[in-house]
């Protein structure tokens, strides 16, 4: 227990101990923290917890040192946790990709033939990715209103979220060398919400053949609170059965999936009050984070303190745990159903979208915050 209040229900128990960046003249960023290795990272979550529990006196019985400890969570302005130098997302949840892959290409060609061999990623823009409550203005590039017909510049008709959850890479390696699955865990400092906002409109017209690109790199949300890999390891759960058997250097030796629950809220711009449109969690993504950070770098790539790794939008089993308005929809041949009967197939201006994420075993709870976004009109 510790002598500050903490309420049964808050995301940030005396377990959880996650690091974030507020205003201070001292600290910009965890980069210097991160850079210093798991060792410390532990050490350091497990003095806060020492110092911060009802049986020691330091902070207890120290009312000049609270005062420059503390700060209320009302008077401070969150910040991007880590200066980012690259970012790469994951395509990771195979109900995600099956869904994506039947909608474009059928059931008998859903998932690409190296899907379930490898995980697939690609390189995003590490420029564009904010902190939860910055607002983003809905993006403008080509795209084909009538099928067949030849592209159009315009606004975006087809705004969607996407309900991923992202690492961010402590500890990087040299170049030429790789990070093994064994020690990959070592080399996380974290795991942050993440909102991969995506103009499917713009992303259906460019993506083939190299990727996303104007789709997405207009704006990534992320959440404030970076939580620990020691705060989740209570949570750690087997994760879905890989067929074909991986690569050796992808074989995952103890459990590397994580029972993390994950919501969607939406707030439509006509209403005040938020929908509940999905219900996930990252137990049932196919390729885990340590095989993801594995994969990048098994080809000699060198990575970063600070680099930032998405998982790709974690859908589950059933509809109403899909991770995007395109499968939520279908690619916009359904209605979602919110309060105040209004209805969505993708985001309108000034829509507002929250992602949380929490974890609950035994009486302990480890939650991450909110991912708050919104989107405002395009830019004129």
């Amino acid at each position: 227990m510790s002598f500050i209040e903490i309420k049964p229900d808050s995301d940030f128990s005396l377990h959880n101990i996650p690091f974030g960046i507020i205003s201070t003249s001292e600290n910009a960023t965890l980069n210097s923290f991160m850079s210093l290795g798991k060792p410390v990272w532990s050490a350091t979550r497990l003095t806060i917890q020492k110092l911060l529990s009802a049986s020691e006196a330091t902070l207890r019985d120290n009312q000049e040192l609270r005062q420059r400890a503390f700060a209320p969570a009302s008077s401070v302005k969150m910040h991007i946790p880590a200066e980012i130098g690259d970012y790469t997302d994951f395509y990771a949840s195979k109900e995600h990709a099956t869904n994506v892959g039947i909608m474009f290409r059928g059931k008998e060609n859903a998932l690409m033939p190296n899907w379930t061999h490898l995980p697939v990623g690609y390189h995003g823009r590490a420029s564009s990715v904010v902190v939860s409550g910055t607002e983003l203005h809905r993006p403008k590039g080509q795209r084909t209103v009538v099928k067949g017909e030849a592209p159009q510049f315009g606004n975006s008709l087809r705004m969607d979220c996407e309900l991923e959850m992202a690492f961010l890479v402590g500890t990087g390696n040299k170049l030429g060398q790789s990070i093994s699955i064994e020690k990959a865990k070592d080399h996380i400092f974290g795991v942050v919400l993440m909102n991969d906002w995506s103009a499917r409109d713009i992303q259906a017209w460019e993506y083939v053949p190299l990727g996303p690109f104007l789709g997405k790199n207009f704006g990534t949300t992320v959440s404030a609170w970076v939580v620990t890999m020691d705060a989740l390891e209570p949570f750690a759960v087997d994760g879905p059965v890989q067929t074909p058997q991986p690569l050796p250097y992808l074989a995952e030796k103890s459990a590397s999936a994580f029972d993390i629950n994950l919501e969607i809220q939406l707030k439509p711009a006509e209403s005040s009050k938020y929908s509940v449109i999905s219900r996930s969690n990252l137990k049932y993504m196919y390729w885990s984070f340590t095989q993801q950070l594995a994969h990048h770098t098994v080809n000699g790539c060198n990575m970063r303190t600070g680099d930032l790794c998405g998982s790709g939008t974690i859908s589950g089993p059933t509809e109403d745990s899909f991770g995007s308005l395109l499968e939520l929809s279908w690619n916009g041949t359904k209605e979602l159903q919110l309060e105040d009967g209004i209805t969505r197939k993708f985001l309108h201006d000034n829509d507002e979208m929250i992602l949380t994420g929490w974890c609950e075993k035994d009486g302990v709870r480890v939650g991450f915050g909110e991912c708050h976004g919104k989107i405002l009109p395009a830019h004129q």
